[in-house]
């Protein structure tokens, strides 16, 4: 009998799209990696948004307010933040502001690549870590993660989302056997807490049904402890925040997201309408946890709870995307549809494009990315879905 070394062409085409998914995916690593080597020798540092976390670790360091506009104007300025931008402040919470306290005692620019080394690092964990929760198998779709326009767009901007991310991607891979460590690690989402909202619902009708109060402690724990160190650096951080937001204008602001797009397509004076797509979200997550809440699994029904929590979000930059990351990259582990991967991989090519040709995020243009990774994950698990029927009802023929 003669022996064929043929090799069957479902994997050759397998292996092929993971080829091409590998090489336009390590061209956009590749434009990161030479962005880390620029910053230190350039002004770049202080012309993207990481300019503002550092005047605010300079301000705490030096005992000034981290929330003056004049004095953070001044500092700003000097690291070189271009004249036709106003001052810049940290909207995070101010639990928030211990993580820039350490960046006033560097200098700019070594600040600058040590804070960009660092969200890289929660980047490559956060892709390695949901690598692990499906089983570590072996091919080029974790790069699809790595190479995400939205975190690269964080890395380079030097935002704190991509920290958001880490944290979330922690509770995920410890919430079953370290629950206390999974609650402290969402001390980092609460970074960006309007990105979670139907996420943080569905957590407390969890921990409340399946008694994880664990998970709560250690959470309740990190925002304490954050706070105590925020009183020691700066007492008067809430009130001063809060007089910041009201002069900030944000409510004015032409932020591209879906709740900001129609509170100005429909009543543009009613800020409450901000928040109608959130609450709505909200409703729809606890109906959509109550009827699972026995079976809940955290990777799998959480990650449509993510990309809905991301669509519906009060106000969001196309940099905050990133956070869609663990669900991305689940349903590409669980679909069997090139097609389908190769759109999310040519989705995030076209977005970077954008980015690169200098349209800027301030712009409605970017209002397609949050639905798109929204249907891209519904039509991953609907695919599967229907993969899983036809085998449970496939009968095997055998040979005669």
């Amino acid at each position: 009998m003669a022996i064929t070394n043929e090799i069957p062409a479902e994997i050759v085409k397998r292996d092929y799209a993971e080829i091409i998914i590998a090489g336009v995916t390590g061209l956009t690593l590749a434009f990161a990696a030479i962005f880390l080597c620029v910053v230190p020798i350039t002004n770049i540092a202080g012309a993207r948004d990481f300019v503002v976390f550092w005047a605010t670790g300079q301000q705490l360091v030096h005992h000034g307010n981290p929330y003056d506009a004049n004095a953070m104007m001044l500092v700003e300025r000097a690291a070189g933040l271009p004249p036709q931008d106003g001052a810049m402040f940290m909207r995070n919470l101010p639990w928030g502001l211990p993580l820039a306290y350490p960046l006033g005692f560097i200098g700019l620019r070594p600040a600058a690549l040590l804070w960009s080394l660092a969200l890289l690092a929660c980047l490559l964990l956060s892709v390695r870590s949901i690598r692990r929760m499906h089983g570590c198998p072996d091919n080029y779709l974790h790069w699809l993660g790595v190479s995400f326009a939205p975190a690269l767009l964080c890395l380079m901007m030097g935002q704190t989302t991509l920290f958001a991310l880490m944290g979330y991607v922690s509770f995920l891979a410890l919430h079953q056997r370290r629950p206390f460590a999974a609650g402290a690690s969402l001390w980092l989402c609460a970074l960006k807490p309007h990105l979670f909202l139907p996420f943080g619902i569905v957590l407390l009708a969890w921990i409340v049904v399946s008694k994880s109060y664990k998970v709560l402690a250690g959470a309740a724990f990190a925002l304490a402890t954050s706070c105590a160190a925020l009183t020691l650096l700066y007492p008067a951080a809430w009130r001063e925040y809060a007089q910041m937001m009201r002069k900030a204008g944000i409510e004015s602001a032409h932020i591209p997201c879906i709740s900001v797009a129609l509170r100005f397509g429909l009543r543009p004076q009613n800020v409450a309408f901000t928040y109608l797509p959130a609450a709505m979200a909200c409703t729809w997550a606890l109906v959509y946890f109550y009827s699972r809440r026995q079976s809940w699994d955290w990777v799998a029904n959480g990650s449509l709870i993510l990309l809905v929590s991301l669509l519906a979000a009060p106000y969001s930059w196309v940099y905050d995307d990133c956070v869609a990351i663990p669900a991305l990259l689940h349903g590409a582990y669980i679909t069997k549809s090139r097609i389908l991967l190769a759109v999310a991989a040519c989705a995030s090519v076209i977005l970077e494009a954008e980015l690169l040709t200098g349209v800027k995020i301030q712009t409605y243009f970017y209002l397609w990315t949050a639905p798109t990774w929204l249907l891209w994950y519904v039509a991953a698990t609907h695919i599967k879905e229907i993969e899983s029927r036809y085998e449970q009802i496939a009968i095997p023929v055998s040979a005669s």
